[in-house]
Formats: C-alpha cells, structure tokens, sequence
C-alpha cells in the first residue's frame, strides 16, 4: 500500500449554526470527548510483521480501544479474534486491497464477521489504476457490488481517501464521480483528514455537502512546515475540535488515528496522538 508526500495547508471555515446532516434540533451540543480511539495498524506494518501480538500487546497498553486492520500476517481470523478478545481490544473496521475486493469479497466477509468487523474499507488506488474518469466508473460499480454483499451479512462497506480523489480529470473530480455514482446506503466514506486537508479542501464543508456519507475519520496530523509532513496528532495545524464537532453531527462512528511516517518508534507517536486525544473536548 503506497504513501504519498504533499504540500500543505490548514483548515478554514467555520461551523457556523452546525448545520450539519445528522444534527438533530435540540441535540445537546454540550462539550464531549471521544468515547472510543482507534489506530490504523499500517502505522505499526513493520513491527507487526516481526511480532503481531506483541505489537497489538503494545497498542493496548498505551490505551487504544480499537484497531483497523491493513493486513493479517499470516493469521487466520479465528485467530486474531482470539488474540484480540484476551487484549480487550475491537476491531471495528479493516482495509481490503481492491484486488481482493474484485476476486475475493466473499471470503474476506466471511473472516470479517469472524474477527468482529463492522467496516471493509478499500484503502487506495494504485497510480495506474486512476488515471481516467472510465476507470473511476468501473470502481463505483464494484463498490456497489461490494457494498451490497457486504450489506447481506452485516457489515458496512466504505471507501478511504488520499488527496488524489480532488484532483480533476477532465474537468472533473474523481471523488465527486464516486459519490454520484455509488449507492449512499452501500458506500460510505472513511475521510482522511491530512490527506483531505492536503488536498486543500475543508473536511466540514465537504461533508456539509455530501450528508449521509460519512462513518469514519482517520485521525492524522499536519505538521507546520512548507512541506506538511505527518505529525503526531495535536502536534500540528489541523483543526481536530472543529471538526470532530461536525463529525459528530454527521454521524460519524470511528477515530481512528494513522500515522504514515513516525520520526522514531511508532508506538511512541501513538502514544502522543492517543494521550491529546484522551485530552481533547469538543
């Protein structure tokens, strides 16, 4: 699964009167904290390789509630269900590569309802794999397809972002192409928001317009260089409250953290972005 470096810029706008999908009036808009953190497990990929239940061992000690999978390493499902059960962990949501979506959805639905997953998520498109408008619509209906098989048992199929989706082919954006084109009820979306803000656009004002769509964040912080490198969360420039509040309101359903890059030991930066986000109120 390939990462991307890009240019950076901060969030702008404002929430305004929060009206937001989902908002229902005279919902309290008491300030609230994240009942529940995630992590993206790729942040950890080289040390889940060498030691996957030391390194969920690791992640539990630092406080994490849940992990979204990018990858078994071998283990079968009733496995790491195993394993997650005696660690008191959730694994809401995992990311399932586009090839096994097109060749093998039945059998990752059938190991996602055995680990406990909520959410299949297709993480990224190769380079080649999105060059074109057409390839766009081929995508749209095989995540109809997916999420429509993926609705039969009980799980919610979704599609994760990077910055490329908001960049035009033909006078078009591929994620606006996306969004018209799949089922609202069986592709939701998971918004990164470094890779959303590095795109330059306002994570609330994109899901002001796109409500009903929204079931997850990755969690994922901008540092305040002209580069805009991944930072630990609350170390850099993106606006988490504001936004949390209107995820909130949007209905979004999990925060889980992603680091792509860490400048030392990864379970140390998770540590910073879980102890700011015990922290944070919105």
């Amino acid at each position: 699964m390939n990462r991307r470096n890009f240019l950076s810029t901060a969030t702008g706008g404002s929430l305004g009167a929060l009206a937001i999908a989902g908002f229902t009036p005279g919902q309290s808009l008491a300030a609230d904290r994240l009942k529940k953190v995630g992590v993206q497990l790729y942040t950890v990929r080289n040390e889940m390789a060498k030691d996957f239940e030391g390194s969920l061992q690791q992640i539990a000690g630092i406080g994490y509630d849940q992990v979204e999978f990018a990858g078994y390493y071998n283990h079968e499902p009733k496995q790491v269900r195993a394993l997650l059960d005696r660690l008191g962990l959730d694994a809401p949501s995992a990311h399932v590569p586009l090839k096994d979506i097109r060749e093998n959805m039945s059998r990752v639905i059938d190991g996602a309802k055995i680990i406990g997953h909520r959410y299949l998520i297709c993480p990224y498109l190769m380079e080649n794999e999105r060059k074109t408008l057409d390839q766009y619509k081929e995508y749209a209906a095989l995540f109809n397809k997916a999420g429509e098989a993926c609705k039969k048992s009980g799980i919610q199929f979704g599609y994760h972002n990077h910055d490329f989706e908001f960049m035009a082919i033909d006078g078009r954006l591929p994620f606006d192409l996306l969004l018209a084109e799949t089922d609202r009820n069986l592709v939701k979306i998971e918004l990164d928001l470094y890779w959303t803000v590095k795109a330059r656009q306002n994570p609330v004002a994109f899901m002001k317009k796109n409500p009903g769509r929204f079931v997850a964040f990755h969690v994922k912080d901008m540092d305040n260089t002209e580069k805009g490198f991944f930072t630990e969360v609350g170390r850099g420039v993106i606006n988490f409250k504001e936004i949390f509040q209107a995820g909130r309101q949007a209905g979004v359903d999990l925060f889980i953290v992603e680091q792509d890059q860490t400048p030392g030991s990864p379970f140390d930066s998770l540590r910073i972005s879980h102890d700011y986000l015990s922290r944070l109120q919105f």
